[in-house]
């Protein structure tokens, strides 16, 4: 019997709703499915009194590739918001990524040639006083060879162990590779070209892309396979990738978030987007104030919606969000890697069913590329 749909796409999230797209633009029969009651995934914006609510955390569009910039463009209207968050410590403000203004905050330095000085300073004396020249043991000796004592323990140490859930000192190395340095007075905080957020959100996106498909929402693949399975000839799965194994070899781990949401009675709470608070004592790693994401468009308001952010063990019910690529899930990634091949009907996509953290370009190339092939199926 000849499948109802030549496409199954479980998720609708980004790389979902761009595959369901594309294919559909091909002329392909394509139903979509999601857990959630809701399209666009993690991208999802819900409104509170005008104001577009990041509800899965602040999700901003860059890229340097102009095709993608392009694609983002013919989807909705971009603002030309700029990423300039700053980091709390104490009572003082710091500007990120860290750059001249940072450098001049915590050292009183002027010049480029003065911070390069005094970094490495920091840099030669804690590699002398304790590690003899030794390969770094830890993410916290790989920082402190990478930005020294002063940027580390107000900016690095208390973020990332809140992030984690774990102390610096028991984080592989590998995890802070390196520390975006600039040496110019420059606040924005991707080198990428082309950057912006959807005028009102995300969600106009995802109902241009998945105006040609059939849509089922609260619909759990893995609870009703049997049934979705049959009324497609080919599945595009992007979920976990172990749950779709049913946890067979193990399960991968990941970090989740949490998120506490006020609706505040003023027109500004912070006068910033985003405010990393880098303490450990303080429970949440950033507040996200999302009316400024709307470049001054929602400053009139008398209200602001504000979002506390704070990191969370991944368990199941939980959103995952950060896959943890340690040696031991990237060897049982790799595993169901494997096992996913061995799979002829099932293509597995996006940052849950590859394990990894994808940016939205990447991830929008990536299913345009993959759509591509399917295409052909």
């Amino acid at each position: 019997m000849q499948s109802k749909y030549d496409f199954l796409i479980v998720g609708a999230g980004l790389f979902g709703a761009v595959a369901a797209h594309e294919l559909a633009e091909r002329g392909k029969r394509v139903l979509v499915v999601d857990k959630r009651r809701h399209t666009g995934g993690n991208l999802y914006c819900r409104h509170a009194e005008g104001i577009p609510v990041h509800t899965y955390g602040a999700h901003i569009f860059h890229t340097d590739k102009p095709e993608i910039w392009d694609y983002a463009c013919k989807l909705g209207k971009m603002n030309h918001f700029i990423n300039s968050p700053l980091a709390r410590f104490g009572d003082r403000l710091y500007n990120l990524p860290f750059n001249m203004n940072t450098f001049h905050r915590l050292f009183g330095v002027v010049t480029p040639e003065e911070a390069r000085e005094r970094i490495n300073a920091e840099i030669a004396a804690d590699i002398l006083k304790n590690s003899s020249g030794n390969a770094p043991r830890n993410l916290e000796e790989q920082a402190l060879r990478l930005c020294g004592r002063t940027i580390y323990e107000t900016l690095i140490k208390g973020y990332t162990e809140k992030q984690w859930g774990k102390p610096a000192t028991e984080l592989p190395a590998f995890i802070i590779r390196r520390v975006p340095m600039r040496f110019t007075y420059n606040n924005n905080y991707f080198d990428d070209p082309f950057q912006g957020i959807p005028e009102g959100g995300y969600n106009g996106w995802f109902d241009r892309l998945l105006e040609k498909v059939d849509v089922r929402l609260g619909t759990d693949f893995q609870k009703e396979r049997g049934a979705l399975e049959p009324l497609a000839a080919h599945v595009v799965f992007t979920g976990c990738i172990d749950e779709y194994f049913d946890f067979r070899l193990g399960h991968l781990d990941y970090r989740s978030l949490r998120f506490e949401e006020e609706l505040l009675p003023m027109s500004d709470f912070q006068g910033n987007a985003v405010v990393n608070y880098t303490e450990a004592a303080v429970p949440y790693t950033r507040v996200i104030e999302h009316k400024h994401f709307e470049c001054g468009r929602l400053a009139e308001l008398p209200v602001t919606a504000v979002t506390y952010e704070f990191p969370d063990t991944y368990a199941p019910g939980k959103t995952p969000y950060y896959p943890i690529n340690d040696a031991r899930n990237t060897a049982l990634y790799n595993e169901y890697k494997a096992l996913a091949a061995r799979c002829p009907g099932v293509t597995f996509g996006g940052r849950l069913g590859q394990y990894a953290y994808y940016d939205m370009d990447d991830t929008i190339a990536a299913a345009l590329a993959a759509t591509a092939e399917l295409a052909a199926l």
